[in-house]
This record gives structure tokens, C-alpha cells and sequence, in this order.
């Protein structure tokens, strides 16, 4: 490993006089660093669904676009996976900026350089690379998180996180809509996000800190006293790579079940986001503006959808997951039967169908991700977070939502798309049911 990304070492314990004050403080500005620099990932992560009406303008098929975007979740799963077990042994500070500016600079160049968008394999390159790079930025967040922020403030602190993915990727349409206005060019839906992203970068770098232990302070649970049951000091020492995946992932049948749901809630997820463009184009009616706006709706909704279901699962279910997830994936199966049943000429319904999407999906998506966070020990948490992401992009996303449900498009229109989409509806569910008997 490069010797700047090494977790840095501990240094000694601050005047006990100094400790309140500056883990207040700290823990404020590392939350800040993982809330923006999360959402700035989002505004280099699916821009692509936003310029497929324009690529399919110049000749590509749904099947071919669809293909192509599915190597962004391909990477993306295998690289939350490995580069969360990388980030378990590095620092992020220096490694969650850096995945950013990365994912950023392909982005730049996907919009500026016209040969990026000239052929569905070199799309699905860059793709590749930039969703292996997008892999960067949750695993040294969960990883900053549970060493900062203790057990019974976690589900709480990790909800008001999540909803920086939202804000993220509603930010990214409107950028996208404002760089095609300022440049007239429908590129700018790539570059112009990349740009601000970049400046997100160094933000981070800024803001973020590694552990407690490396600025001088204890453990987050001996400061706040709130320990694990089965917490003890081994909890804090660094694993290698091998002890991780054979001691706290593959033997954890728990974790490989909610990583399975994992994979029908992303189905949906990304299912209905990624083809509403397209969608809302073809189908209703919608022109770029509109259709952008409706999209960028989706994302925003999900923020009071996640924190009602964070309070939900803390305080109605007294810590259990899956009754709320549960809950909200049947309301979610029940907005899509409207939005795709409801005829073209009504785009009030169709907005509000897709708002109520985002309300309720992104609730499961974050209570999954506590989950796998609560399953194993701190210094493993982000190769936990990432066998979850590796069901939800590389299965859930890419090979059904991106490849499969664009050959379904092409072969059995619209109606064949809205049918898998109730199907994974109904597979998560009866997974989280299982979940629930575990809990």
C-alpha cells in the first residue's frame, strides 16, 4: 500500500482537560467531511443515466446502453468489496478524496473528449474505471463512522449520513441541466458535475480525520461509555485481509442474507432511477428539463423518507430493521403499479408516484447498511459494508437493473420492465422477513 494511504499511528492521549472539547469538535467536522464528500460522489456517479436519451438519439439501442452502464455496478460492487478492505487499513483522509478526484477526472473526460461516447465498449470502459473508483467513498465513511460515533447513537447519526447520497444525486441533475444551458452542450451533463466534484475533493481532505486514537483521544466508547456487549480491546486492533473475510464475512450467514436482499432493493432502486429519463421521455411525454427535475425529485425524497425510518426502526421497532423495511418495500411495489399504470398526459401523478419511490426505497437501502455495520467488529466494518454493496451493484444493479432490464425494455416494452420490478419487490421482502426471525 502507498505509504500516505497507511492508517496513521496513535499518538499520545491529550490533557484529560482537552478530550471533551476536542472530540466535540472533531466529530462534527469528520461527520461534515463524510456527509459532503459522500454527496460528492453522487454528482459523478450517474450522470450517464441522464445523457442516454441523447445517446439514443445518435443510434445506440437500450440493450447497448444498458450494457455499458452495467460495468459502472459491476466496478463499483467488486471495489466496495476490495477497496473496503483496503480502506479498513487506510487512512481516509487521504483515501476517500482521493477516489473522488479520480471518479471526477473520468467524468471530465467522458464530456469533454468525443471519442469517450463513440462506441459502447469504450463507454463501458470508463464506466468500469469510474464506478471501481466510486467504490472509494463508502467504506472509509462507515469506517470513519463507527470509530467516532458509538453503538446507540450510530442508527441515528448513520440516517442523517445517508441522506448525503440523496442530496448528492439530486444535486447532480440540476447541475447537469444548468451546465447544458451555460455551454449548449448536452456533454456538460457529464464535465460540469465533474468540475464542482473536484472542489469536493479537497474539501474532504480537509475535513476528514482517521481515528480518535490517531489525533490523541480514546476510543469513542470508552469517551462516551456505551460499549457492545461483546465489546473488549481486540475490537480496536487492525485485522489482516485473510482474518477478516475468513473470520467476521464468509462464516456470517446473517450478513450473506441481508446482502441478498440487498440485491432485490437495489434492483428497484436503481430499477426505477436509472430508466426514468428514458421513461418519462418516451413514455409521458416529459421533455430533458422535466424529466431532470423529476429525476432530481426522486433523490430529495429520500432524505425525510430515510430519517422517519431510521426513528422508525429506533424507537416503533425498538432496534429491529427488518419490520420497517418491510413495510416500506410494499408501499414502494404499491407507487409503482400507479406510476406505471397511470396514463401520459398526467405528469403531476407521475411526479408524485416517483416522489414517493424515493421516499420509501432508500429507508431499506440504509437500514441493510446499518445492519451490515452492527454484524462484525469496527475494523472490518468496511469490508462488511462492502459484501452488501457487492449483492446490491454488481448483482442488483448492473447485471438486472442495468443488462437485464434493458434487454426486457427492448424485447417486452414497458410492461415486461414494471413486472420485474414488482418481482424484486416481492423477493426482498420475503428476505427481510427471514431477517426479521434472525434479528
Amino acid at each position: 500500500m502507498l505509504r500516505f494511504l497507511q492508517n496513521p499511528p496513535e499518538k499520545p492521549l491529550l490533557p484529560k482537560e482537552q478530550i471533551d472539547k476536542t472530540y466535540t469538535r472533531l466529530r462534527l467536522q469528520v461527520f461534515m467531511g463524510i456527509f459532503v464528500g459522500y454527496a460528492g460522489y453522487y454528482l459523478v456517479r450517474k450522470n450517464f443515466a441522464l445523457a442516454m436519451p441523447d445517446l439514443i438519439a445518435q443510434g445506440f439501442t437500450k440493450g447497448q446502453l444498458g450494457l455499458a452502464f452495467s460495468f459502472l455496478a459491476i466496478a463499483y460492487g467488486l471495489s466496495k468489496l476490495l477497496m473496503g478492505n483496503v480502506s479498513d487499513r487506510s487512512n481516509a483522509r487521504y483515501f476517500m478524496p482521493l477516489g473522488l478526484l479520480l471518479s471526477a477526472l473520468v467524468m471530465i473526460a467522458m464530456g469533454w473528449i468525443p471519442f469517450a461516447t463513440s462506441a459502447v465498449w469504450i463507454m463501458g470502459v470508463l464506466l468500469f474505471l469510474n464506478g471501481w473508483f466510486q467504490g472509494m467513498g463508502w467504506p472509509p465513511s462507515g469506517r470513519t463512522m463507527v470509530h467516532w460515533f458509538s453503538i446507540k447513537e450510530r442508527g441515528t447519526k448513520m440516517a442523517i449520513w445517508n441522506v448525503a447520497h440523496n442530496i448528492g444525486g439530486g444535486l447532480m441533475a440540476p447541475l447537469a441541466i444548468l451546465g447544458v444551458e451555460l455551454f449548449v452542450d448536452w456533454h456538460a451533463k457529464f464535465y460540469f458535475p465533474g468540475v464542482v466534484a473536484l472542489a469536493v475533493a479537497g474539501l474532504i481532505f480537509l475535513l476528514l480525520r482517521a481515528t480518535p486514537q490517531s489525533e490523541g483521544l480514546p476510543s469513542v466508547e470508552e469517551w462516551k461509555n456505551d460499549y457492545p456487549e461483546d465489546y473488549d480491546a481486540s475490537m480496536e486492533k487492525q485485522y489482516g485481509a485473510r482474518e477478516i473475510f475468513t473470520k467476521y464475512i464468509f462464516p456470517n450467514r446473517l450478513l450473506w442474507t441481508i446482502a441478498l436482499a440487498n440485491a432485490f432493493v437495489y434492483l428497484v432502486r436503481y430499477g426505477i432511477s436509472d430508466w426514468a429519463p428514458v421513461y418519462l421521455q418516451e413514455a409521458k411525454g416529459f421533455d430533458f428539463k422535466a424529466s431532470g427535475w423529476a429525476y432530481s425529485l426522486y433523490e430529495f425524497a429520500g432524505i425525510p423518507g430515510t430519517l422517519l425510518c431510521g426513528w422508525l426502526s429506533d424507537s416503533v421497532f425498538k432496534g429491529k430493521r427488518a419490520p420497517v423495511s418491510i413495510l416500506y418495500m410494499l408501499i414502494v411495489a404499491a407507487a409503482i403499479i400507479v406510476y406505471w399504470q397511470n396514463p401520459a398526459g398526467k405528469p403531476m401523478i407521475d411526479s408524485i408516484c416517483l416522489i414517493t419511490i424515493g421516499f420509501f426505497i432508500y429507508g431499506p437501502v440504509m437500514l441493510i447498511g446499518v445492519h451490515a455495520l452492527d454484524l462484525v467488529p469496527k475494523n472490518a466494518a468496511g469490508t462488511s459494508a462492502g459484501l452488501t454493496g457487492l449483492f446490491g451493484y454488481f448483482l442488483g444493479t448492473a447485471l438486472l437493473a442495468n443488462v437485464a432490464a434493458g434487454y426486457i425494455i427492448d424485447a417486452y416494452s414497458w410492461n415486461g420492465f414494471f413486472l420485474f420490478m414488482l418481482g424484486a419487490c416481492a423477493l426482498s421482502i420475503l428476505l427481510l422477513a427471514i431477517t426479521w426471525k434472525k434479528e
